[in-house]
């Protein structure tokens, strides 16, 4: 072997190309499986938490809220800082605060210790979530092991989203509200030594100073954003909520202003100038606004309308889980099958689908009808978003994988914002006239309980008798009406996601330089170049130059991978290869 290519060889092995990087894989599942369980698991301590720390109204919404807002506005600032200081760094920093807050949070024994300790729990989310992506983007170079990575990935996300409110419901069940947190601390305790031994440093080309303003302009943007999101989520409408939709804009766009004036950008927004990466992000937005808003509104009819427990309420919402891990898995085989293009369209169809069949949901409870639609609900939502990650990563440079993971999370939260906003205004908005006039209700009654389903079954019992039941009966018929109504624009929404999805690349474009070809691979050259490329597509991807090929060195690539049977190879089996076009 000649030292050029030794030097390869050392290369792809400090990026994880070895046999390890499915280690890699697995300490990374890991940590997004802690915070992904961390965003939800407190939801279902509220009541244990109100009842022991008497937190006011305004004390209970940051409690809730201090953990998303924070995490949601640092992505950026954290995913950047990754890119030039070294992205295991950043996790393993993160780690150990993540512990740290998770002690301060199961001990608090005050409203406003807790709201700190969930903010910290906000800022060591930000630090792993990026970081998670980033480095995967990393010890995977080869895109089609990558993408099956991310579908492991996806399907843990998936799982942790689904585990936190199960897993808070039996830790209370058996020990006090604290213990939501404490769980995390010994998996952090095995992480922080696993990760430092097990996890590759990378970062980018280091070129020029980090922009420190502009990082903290966007975290001061993007706090202010989902704040008024939220609030408005909440239907508030005042002078609290425009003020920081309208201050989050304006740091929004000097930001954007301050890093195309800059030598040595932040973030390179020249990376939105591609269409696949740019309509990448714009997918995620759309699927989690379906997502979050229909999972809301879903609960709220199970348990108001059908009269589910919590318990059986969760157990109904399983099937959409399920089906969305079975899509991440099977994600990579769709992926090289159908192309990013006609994935995510699909998706978005499949999904637009499941929503037009629950229409067909009423106040009576139908069972098999739920579960066909949830689980063509989650599998369709959970291929829209792997397509759109799949491809928003592959398409972002390598020296900017942290700040393209952290604009693919900060789309994620964004998203689920404003699903919460929007689809909850136009719930409210069909369910509230049905209302207005029902026999025998006082207008101030019946303007009370067109706030929501659970206020209108308070207003209901304090009237009684006939003109209370005359309400109850108005107010689930009506909720029924506003849930299809909703179903319907969510449709819509969707179908308009699918035609964006139209823009991505119709085939998956794989570097040569890691695309299996030569005699090792069994395959002629013909068939290895038409494996992951076909066509005039297969020449670049848009916006990209082809790379000049390298003069007097050789490049290894990896064999041609068996995606339902990860390989186990290491660099010195792999065969040697000139360098090609870069697409």
């Amino acid at each position: 072997m000649s030292g050029t290519t030794t030097a390869a060889a050392l290369r792809r092995r400090a990026a994880g190309a070895g046999a390890n990087r499915w280690v890699v894989l697995v300490v990374l599942c890991v940590s997004l499986l802690l915070v992904a369980v961390d965003a939800t698991v407190l939801h279902v301590a509220v009541p244990a938490v109100t009842e022991d720390l008497k937190p006011g109204a305004v004390e209970l919404l940051w409690i809730v809220d201090a953990y998303p807002l924070v995490c949601a506005s640092l992505l950026i600032l954290f995913g950047t800082l990754g890119d030039r200081v070294g992205r295991r760094r950043v996790l393993l920093l993160g780690y150990t605060l993540f512990g740290v807050a998770s002690a301060m949070a199961a001990f608090a024994d005050d409203a406003h210790l807790l709201i700190v300790a969930r903010a910290l729990l906000g800022v060591g989310g930000a630090m792993i979530m990026p970081a998670t992506l980033s480095i995967l983007r990393q010890v995977f170079p080869d895109r089609r092991e990558r993408a099956l990575a991310i579908g492991v990935w996806s399907a843990v996300a998936a799982v942790g989203a689904a585990v936190g409110p199960l897993l808070g419901g039996f830790l209370l069940e058996h020990f006090w509200w604290g213990s939501v947190f404490l769980v995390n601390i010994p998996l952090m305790l095995v992480s922080l030594p696993v990760g430092r031994i097990l996890l590759p440093e990378s970062k980018g080309d280091g070129e020029g100073p980090w922009d420190v303003v502009g990082a903290l302009t966007a975290a001061a943007g993007l706090f202010a954003v989902v704040l008024g999101v939220k609030r408005l989520g909440a239907g508030e409408l005042g002078a609290a909520t425009l003020l920081p939709l309208a201050a989050g804009a304006v740091l929004l766009v000097l930001f954007v202003r301050r890093q195309r004036r800059r030598t040595h950008p932040l973030l390179d927004l020249r990376m939105f100038s591609r269409p696949a990466f740019s309509t990448s992000v714009g997918c995620i937005v759309l699927a989690m606004l379906a997502l979050v808003g229909l999972e809301l509104i879903a609960a709220q009819y199970l348990q108001l309308v059908l009269g589910l427990s919590p318990l059986e309420t969760g157990l109904r919402l399983v099937p959409l889980t399920f089906a969305a891990m079975a899509a991440g898995l099977a994600g990579a085989r769709m992926l090289r099958r159908f192309g990013p293009r006609r994935m995510v369209s699909l998706g978005f169809c499949l999904t637009a689908g499941a929503v037009v069949l629950l229409t067909a949901m009423g106040g009576e409870d139908n069972a098999p009808l739920l579960l066909g639609g949830f689980v063509l609900l989650g599998f369709g939502l959970e291929t829209t978003l792997f397509g759109a990650y799949e491809s928003m990563l592959s398409e972002a440079p390598q020296d900017q994988a942290g700040g393209a993971a952290a604009i693919g999370e900060t789309s994620y939260q964004l998203g689920a914002g404003i699903g919460i906003a929007l689809l909850g205004s136009v719930m409210n908005a069909a369910y509230a006239p049905g209302l207005s006039q029902v026999p025998g209700v006082p207008a101030s009654a019946s303007a009370a309980a067109a706030h929501s389903l659970g206020e209108a079954y308070e207003v209901a019992a304090r009237l009684g008798g006939p003109a209370g039941e005359a309400l109850r009966l108005a107010a689930r018929h009506s909720f029924v009406h506003g849930l299809h109504v909703t179903l319907l624009v969510s449709a819509g929404l969707l179908l308009a996601g699918a035609a964006m999805a139209l823009r991505l690349p119709r085939l998956m474009h794989c570097d040569p330089e890691e695309t299996p070809s030569g005699p090792a691979s069994g395959a002629s050259p013909a068939r290895a170049g038409s494996t992951a490329l076909s066509g005039p597509e297969s020449a670049t991807s848009p916006g990209q130059a082809p790379s000049a090929p390298a003069s007097g060195t050789t490049s290894e690539a990896s064999p041609a991978p068996d995606l339902g049977d990860i390989p186990n190879r290491m660099p010195a089996q792999r065969e040697s290869r000139g360098s090609g076009v870069k697409v």
